[in-house]
Parts: C-alpha cells; structure tokens; sequence
C-alpha cells in the first residue's frame, strides 16, 4: 500500500470552490452594491436559462430554488393531485415519493434493476393502474435508468414521464443528455453535484413550452411575470438567486474538464477494484453509454467494516440509501400491503461510496483504491 495521506481524505470535499473565491466575493459585491437591487430572478438567471437550454438542446430551461422543488413544480404543472399515482423508484432519495405525497397523490414503489440499481421498467409497467398519471424515474449514483425502455413506456400507457436528473448533469444516452427522455427533466446544483454551487438550486429542463410557462408562473407564487401581484394559480416561493446564477455562469466554461476529471478518477478506480469481483465486492464497470461521473459506488456484503477500515486509514465513505423508500415511516403507510422490493433491499443493504471529486489528486485515488483492496486482502473469504 502507498504510505498514507497526511491528512485525512474527507467524503465531501471542503475546497471545492476555494480556486473561485475572489470570483464569488466579486459577484456578491457587484450584486449587493448593483443600481438596479435585483438579487432574484434577474438577468443573470435569464442567462443562465438560456446557456443551460442550448448546452443540453431543450427548448426551455426555468432555475427554481433545488431539485426537490424542481420536482414539486413540475407535478403541479401536469396537474398531479389527489386520486393520482405516480410511479417512483423504491430506491433512491426521499424526495422521489416526498413531493408526490405533497401533490396529494399516491407514490407507487417500483422494484429496481440489480445492475443499474434504478426503477425497472417492467416492474414499473406491472404497477399502472386506471390511476397512473406519471412515471418518474431517476438516475442513480452514476449509472442513467434505461430512459429509452421509460420513453417508450410512457408513450404507449398515455403517461406522463418526469426525469429526475438531479446528479446526472454531464450524463448522455443514445446521444441525447440527461433529463432530455422525459416530458420534464430536473437537475440540481447543491454543492455535491456535478455542476453543484455553494448553495441550493434547481433547472427544470423541457421542450413543451406550455409546461414551462406552467413552472415559471409556479415558481413565483402564481404570477406570470407580466402583472406584479396578479396570482393566476396557488403557487411556490421556488425563485433563482442572482448570485449563484452569476456564480454558475463563472463556472460554466469549466464544467466538461471537471465532468472529464471526475471521469478519469472513477475509471482508475474501476481498473483498480474489478478483481475484486471474486472477493466479494462489486465495482462498476469502467465508462459506457448512459454512464456520468457523480458519485461511485460499490456493492458489498462487509459493507460495515469496510466502511470502517476506510475510516481507520483517514478516507471517508458514505451510505446514501440505506434503507429502501417503502421502509421509512414517512412512506410506509404508502406502501401496497403486502409488497417486496428485493432489489432495493438488496442495494440498501450493499451500497458504499468512495470519494470523487475533481481536486483529488492521483495519489489520493490511488490510496483510496490501495485501502479497498487491502480490506479484500484482509477479509479473505469471509
């Protein structure tokens, strides 16, 4: 093993927006000190609509407040309410079934694949009802759901189909870019994600200009923009802030070496940890089609005490899910009587994440990929 870091190597990195400092401090005095006082919905978020819709080619993009509420505008746009269900995927985050509860409606949990680890389209299918008026289905870690099967789902069934691509910004399918299979796609700039800021936002990205109309008016407590204090619907306080759009405009133009850095470091771990294979823990395969570099997870049955050995060497490890959605007391009551989720239990029960950011260093990869196989070496065969 390579000796270790000095320091310990955190999950979560706390410098990843140390190089644009000046450059945020800049944007807050420029904007707090600005003539014209906009400090929401400005110019600048116009502009960060407009270079977001050309980067991933959808007609419309509306900056809301997070991915979550991201989510909560799009149901109320397609009208999702009381007596509706909407299919989501048994694994992933509490928003997924939160925002439908919210709308009124019913989420309906859906097995996932083993291997994708996001919403199985044929298990998804055996669940619609008269009832069904929306598929969501979401990426997950850095692998996108099979959106092409979903597409063709949704057109068949007369449904509607939410994507969530909150961490897969910098993903593309068949040639055509997260969030861009569904009706409605969503993304989210919490600081972790891929195009993530030092703060919370969202974009709703869609190519039915109806809808967007519908989320801008949402956005802003029902108005539409036009008449100040005129409130055509019951809406959200869901508004941009023109800092961090000014902020993301600064980032941009670095987003595809960061996208591509991030790339680099999880097909060196992939490299490093596929023998393991045999060992008892499951690495994702190196690139491929409909793959983004957000997160990266492995499967494993020792996942305690692995992530406990990774603590004792100073890396920090992370459980996103662990425990399927149908098991919280929040969704519980949800829940069909009577269902499984085998393979959101299963994924629960085995997932692990290793750091990727785009400031590790090499070595720090490297260690981090020395310390996993080390506790492979270890643990043996039990």
């Amino acid at each position: 093993m390579t000796a270790p870091p000095i320091t310990t190597i955190p999950f979560f990195s706390p410098e990843l927006f140390e190089q644009d400092r000046e450059a945020l401090l800049e944007t807050v005095r420029a904007i707090g000190t600005g003539p014209e006082q906009t400090f929401i919905l400005g110019e600048r978020t116009a502009c960060l609509e407009r270079e977001l819709a050309g980067r991933t080619g959808a007609r419309e993009a509306v900056a809301c407040s997070s991915g979550t509420s991201a989510l909560t505008l799009i149901l109320a746009a397609m009208g999702v309410g009381p007596g509706d269900e909407v299919i989501v995927p048994a694994f992933g985050c509490a928003p997924l079934a939160a925002t439908v509860v919210d709308a009124g409606a019913r989420p309906v949990f859906a097995d996932i694949d083993p291997v994708r680890l996001t919403a199985d389209p044929a298990a998804a299918e055996s669940l619609i009802t008269s009832r069904t008026k929306v598929l969501l289905a979401a990426h997950m870690f850095s692998v996108m759901a099979d959106m092409p099967a979903f597409r063709d789902l949704a057109d068949r069934r007369g449904l509607r189909l939410i994507e969530d691509s909150a961490l897969a910004q910098g993903g593309t399918l068949r040639g055509r870019a997260a969030g861009r299979w569904g009706d409605a796609g969503v993304y989210s700039f919490v600081q972790v994600k891929t195009f993530g800021m030092p703060g919370e936002g969202g974009m709703v990205v869609t190519d039915d200009t109806a809808l967007a109309a519908d989320v801008r008016m949402l956005r802003n407590h029902g108005q539409d923009g036009v008449h100040r204090f005129v409130h055509h619907r019951i809406g959200h306080n869901s508004r941009f802030d023109e800092v961090m759009a000014a902020f993301q405009l600064h980032r941009l133009p670095g987003l595809d070496a960061r996208l591509a850095r991030r790339a680099e470091m999880a097909a060196r771990y992939s490299r490093r940890l596929a023998p393991l294979a045999g060992r008892g823990l499951v690495a994702p395969p190196e690139g491929g089609d409909g793959r983004f570099p957000y997160v990266y997870t492995v499967l494993t049955e020792r996942r305690d005490a692995l992530r406990a050995h990774l603590a004792e060497h100073g890396v920090g490890a992370h459980v996103y899910y662990p425990r399927p959605l149908p098991a919280h007391p929040a969704f519980a009551p949800y829940a069909r009587p009577g269902g499984s989720w085998p393979n959101a239990e299963d994924a629960a029960r085995r997932t692990i994440s290793l750091p990727l950011y785009p400031n590790l260093t090499d070595a720090q990869v490297e260690y981090i990929a020395d310390t996993v196989c080390a506790f492979a070496d270890t643990q043996g065969d039990r």
